[in-house]
């Protein structure tokens, strides 16, 4: 079982990485694998809404990293996405990221855990964690359960390692998504049946 883990900060070893790793950190000591991908300083495209990744099974701009982190979401069990906290609101970059690959990719996320981790230095924190949570949401994912929001705190990445309240709340999430990976592994083959899929009803408030 492998959890794919997506660092939305433009510092592959800042804040939102050192709660990522304490959350990798935590899987691999109940015996689960991670592999976390950080976006870096790539330009990522924003969604247009064209539809031709329901068409073609991928994104039309193929010259950034979406298309490629959506390939290992096809293989992953479970989802971890973190961004720091930019103007209260998550990083852009993220935010255009997540548009694209819940739009395109979403379908192999379905039923399947995952969480949302912000990193601030102080505030935005509570903001930025509801847009992230809202993809969650809407792609019938199941939420992975914390102690808290799932926050962190500090301007760098050494500082969010003292913030012990926000280090326990990562290696909550790290356990409870092991829990739930090995209880859904240990449903396969039981005759558990998937959740019935209800078709979603599409209305608009202009006619």
């Amino acid at each position: 079982m492998k959890v794919l883990m997506i660092n939305g900060s433009a510092h592959e070893h800042g804040t939102t990485y050192s709660a990522l790793k304490i959350i990798a950190d935590e899987l691999k000591s109940q015996g689960i694998d991670s592999e976390i991908v950080c976006l870096g300083t790539a330009a990522v495209h924003s969604c247009m809404g064209c539809g031709n990744c329901h068409k073609v099974g991928k994104c039309v701009f193929d010259d950034d990293p979406l298309n490629a982190i959506g390939e290992k979401v096809k293989e992953a069990d479970g989802y971890i996405f973190g961004a720091p906290v930019h103007y209260a609101s998550p990083a852009g970059a993220m935010v255009a990221l997540m548009d694209r690959l819940f739009y395109a990719y979403g379908r192999y996320m379905k039923f399947k855990p995952g969480a949302a981790v912000v990193a601030a230095r102080r505030a935005g924190t509570t903001a930025s964690y509801e847009v992230l949570n809202k993809y969650i949401g809407l792609c019938s994912m199941i939420q992975v359960p914390s102690t808290y929001w799932n926050m962190i705190y500090g301007n760098n990445g050494e500082e969010a390692l003292r913030d012990e309240e926000g280090v326990s709340i990562m290696r909550a999430i790290g356990s409870n998504m092991a829990w739930l990976l090995k209880l859904l592994r240990s449903a396969k083959g039981t005759g558990l049946e998937a959740p019935v899929v209800i078709k979603k009803e599409r209305t608009n408030f202009i006619r």
